[in-house]
């Protein structure tokens, strides 16, 4: 079955989706003729659902009359929202309990599940550096305050996820002396820090303040809590920063993920191609697994064509659920009509989600190991995939791969020379970055016939502007393996799964003509193509 998809403006495609006894329903979806998706959106929950956020100023101002929940309740009927998030902290304001407990009893009748938020910002002493926001958790005044803030979320909810400020950059005199001495103290207890770097002690940090401070403290008040860590989008910065996604992944219940790449041509919020909300979800779901439960993505710096390929990518990646961050601002600016488009592509969007979670991804290896660094080719994995390289993101070496493709992110790896020596050996497609090849030289054959240069020359958004032909060449070695063929120009991304399905979506402001298998296909303007076996 082949659709091409034209963006939002879709006005009449003939969708499949299965309901919960299994049998199969068909919607024609058009302007005056959509599906109800509240009815819609609780029969797909077991397979994709949409929630969203009301933060603890959007508690103040939304959720403290009846009037305001009201129609609250009836906008997320009116998106297929079936779940929320009711905040108790952020920017040093905590919500009223009278009022939360409120509105969680007045949503819970009207059949929306409810839980906690807590996002992470203006507590206690303030790191030196992003001042104001971020905090110092050496400081124990700090950590109490922060324990008192869980313990309150968990008295009232059973679940609470934590926002992507949960981090630190400070470099105090307090923070220094602890770096310096290898040791995290958090409250009585002290615990050794391996390595004397920035990244070293804020990640020991972080870990040990979620521990303690975070985990422990809320399981004390409600032993049914569950915590969700909530990773922002920059990935190749986790570890700097303190985001230690091994231990704290293992450590936390549940774990989101940032998706929102907004529009990457903004003069204040671009510079993130779309691609990246796929990567990073199907990255952090490898290493959460089970636990990995949904991305979060926002109106910020969006369109309403851009707005929906984050839900796209968002959903490709193997979300369970869609977090629409956040209530109060999709009413204004550009989100009434974010929301307005989302609402006419919700029962195609959850098509796809049934048809993802039912296949695995197939394609090229891309490997990056945890806490690893980019040096130059900052986000590389983003813009390989936006020149229509099918990657299967991976933190572990991907032996058994068909293909690879390798960055300088892969030198974390100590073994690394030799298990590529041994992949190449076996006469598999590998692609290397010009800097990571590099780094190789006289380690390994780098001249290997199997072996293609990326020319990224420290400059990864280069990569956009080579020629077709030049991407032609390049997927067809790559590609050989998987007896697939791709001719398409830059900025059209192509996703495999292994039962022989296909999904091609077009990212550049006009039609893209494409071949796929030797058959031509025209990809419309931000849209895209399907074609499930």
């Amino acid at each position: 079955m082949k659709r091409v998809m034209v963006g939002p403006a879709v006005l009449a495609v003939v969708l499949s989706l299965w309901s919960l006894s299994g049998a199969m329903n068909v919607f024609a979806v058009g302007q005056s003729d959509m599906p109800d998706l509240w009815k819609l959106a609780q029969n797909m929950k077991p397979v994709h659902r949409f929630s969203t956020l009301f933060t603890a100023q959007n508690v103040r101002e939304y959720l403290s009359t009846d009037e305001g929940i009201d129609h609250a309740i009836q906008w997320c009927r009116e998106t297929g929202v079936t779940k929320i998030y009711i905040e108790e902290f952020r920017d040093g304001y905590q919500t009223d309990r009278a009022v939360i407990l409120h509105a969680k009893a007045r949503f819970q009748e009207a059949g929306i599940e409810v839980s906690g938020c807590v996002t992470t910002t203006r507590i206690g002493k303030s790191s030196t550096q992003w001042k104001g926001t971020i905090s110092c958790y050496t400081d124990p005044a700090t950590q109490g305050k922060l324990q008192a803030i869980f313990e309150f979320a968990a008295s009232l909810f059973d679940e609470i996820m934590i926002d992507d400020f949960w981090f630190t950059n400070c470099e105090c005199p307090e923070c220094d002396a602890a770096r310096r001495a290898k040791m995290v103290t958090v409250g009585e207890k002290k615990f050794p820090v391996n390595g004397d770097t920035w990244e070293d002690y804020r990640c020991e940090l972080m870990v040990r303040v979620s521990q303690e401070c975070v985990l422990a403290a809320a399981k004390r008040v409600n032993s049914k809590s569950r915590l969700i860590i909530k990773y922002p989008q920059w990935y190749d910065e986790f570890h700097e920063r303190g985001y230690e996604v091994i231990r704290e992944t293992a450590d936390f219940d549940r774990m989101w993920v940032g998706t929102e790449t907004r529009d990457y041509n903004d003069k204040h919020w671009g510079g993130t191609v779309q691609y990246e909300g796929y990567f990073i979800m199907r990255w952090l779901g490898g290493i959460g697994g089970t636990k990995c439960g949904g991305g979060w993505f926002d109106w910020l710096g969006t369109t309403e064509k851009t707005y929906i390929e984050q839900a796209r990518q968002t959903i490709l990646g193997g979300a369970h659920e869609s977090f629409l961050f956040c209530y109060g601002g999709l009413q204004k600016d550009t989100g009434p009509k974010d929301v307005e488009a989302l609402r006419a592509n919700i029962p195609e969007l959850f098509e796809v989600a049934g048809h993802v979670h039912q296949s695995e991804i197939s394609g090229i290896a891309a490997y990056k190991p945890a806490n690893s660094h980019p040096d130059k080719e900052r986000r590389i994995f983003d813009f390989v995939g936006m020149i229509g390289l099918p990657l299967v993101p991976c933190h572990e070496f991907p032996a058994d791969a068909p293909a690879a493709f390798f960055s300088i992110h892969a030198m974390k790896d100590p073994d690394l020379p030799a298990k590529l020596a041994k992949f190449i050996a076996a006469g598999k497609p590998v692609l290397l970055t010009d800097g990571l090849a590099q780094r190789l030289e006289g380690k390994i054959d780098t001249h290997a016939a199997n072996i293609r240069v990326l020319p990224v020359k420290g400059d990864p958004k280069s990569l956009l502007q080579l020629p077709k032909g030049e991407l032609d060449d390049l997927r067809a070695a790559l590609l050989r393996p998987l007896n697939i063929s791709f001719r398409a120009p830059a900025r059209v991304a192509l996703y495999l799964f292994k039962d022989g399905s296909v999904v091609v979506e077009n990212f550049n402001d006009e039609p893209a003509l494409v071949q796929l298998n030797g058959k031509s296909l025209t990809a419309e303007a931000r849209g895209w193509i399907q074609q499930w076996k």
